[in-house]
């Protein structure tokens, strides 16, 4: 059928008021939407500013952690059923990365500050796994005093030694080089407890299945997050393979990072991301 002029003007006029109608109506909704999701393929609700005062701001709510315990430049939180932190937390700058004060002493031994006692080196010995630190003494040359701290067995974990000795190393001294070209990092390392399958020595210290490490990018003005998860075994794959967002390993450990931080707003846009081109 043929359309007069008018029908076609008729026609013509309503695709241009329903198109109107979802300008309106739809679209509004869509960007409202964005924004409340922490707009999380554009830019941020609100310009990001981290700005934390205290290791405590980044701690991260779990109830793996029965005490905390602090330290030379680090803090950490400890979980008694399995014999070993549930995470550690610290702020690695340019400067401590680049200070040559103090040289690695291997002075491994128990925690007396873990009144139920804390895992033994007899618990290690024999049992094929190294004994692997969840705060780097390779972060802490800056002090004699944190390296000599770093070596108590409440900062060490049951690791195979093709993982501690390969690509966990690796990642830690892929820190190392983000924390000199960006400043500054705060840093959460730990076991993922839940993975815990078996036990060494009479302690009966947890063998974790898998490790966490979190980085924040303190640095203005481009902030960042990244949260690895590597399992307990050798890899020569490149660790950024193994970075997901902070949201994701939340729902792997139960944790809530930066549950206590200010600027909520920000926090959850940020552990919602993940930017490999920002850590590469």
């Amino acid at each position: 059928m043929q359309l007069t002029k008018k029908q076609w003007f008729g026609l013509v006029t309503f695709v241009v008021l329903l198109l109107a109608s979802y300008l309106v109506t739809v679209e509004p909704w869509k960007k409202s939407t964005s924004s409340l999701a922490g707009n999380k393929e554009g830019a941020p609700p609100v310009p990001i500013s981290i700005q934390w005062n205290s290791l405590e701001a980044g701690y991260p709510a779990t109830p793996d952690t029965d005490t905390i315990l602090n330290y030379s430049g680090w803090d950490l939180g400890y979980n008694e059923q399995f014999e070993q932190a549930a995470w550690v937390a610290y702020v690695l700058t340019r400067e401590e990365v680049l200070a040559n004060v103090a040289e690695r002493n291997e002075h491994f031994r128990a925690d007396t500050l873990i009144r139920s006692g804390s895992a033994d080196l007899s618990d290690y010995r024999g049992s094929g796994y190294d004994r692997g630190h969840m705060v780097p003494a390779g972060d802490l040359k800056w002090s004699e005093r944190a390296m000599d701290e770093s070596f108590l067995l409440s900062n060490m974990s049951p690791q195979d030694p093709s993982f501690n000795r390969g690509i966990w190393r690796r990642l830690e001294e892929k820190v190392r080089q983000w924390v000199v070209e960006k400043d500054s990092l705060y840093v959460i390392s730990g076991p993922v407890l839940s993975s815990v399958e078996d036990f060494i020595g009479d302690n009966e210290v947890g063998i974790p299945g898998s490790y966490f490490k979190v980085l924040v990018d303190l640095s203005p003005p481009d902030h960042g997050m990244a949260a690895f998860l590597l399992p307990n075994k050798g890899s020569s794959s490149d660790p950024i393979l193994y970075a997901i967002s902070v949201d994701s390993l939340e729902s792997v450990t139960g944790y809530d990072f930066f549950a206590f931080a200010p600027d909520q707003q920000i926090i959850e846009w940020l552990e919602s991301r993940l930017e490999k081109d920002k850590w590469k």
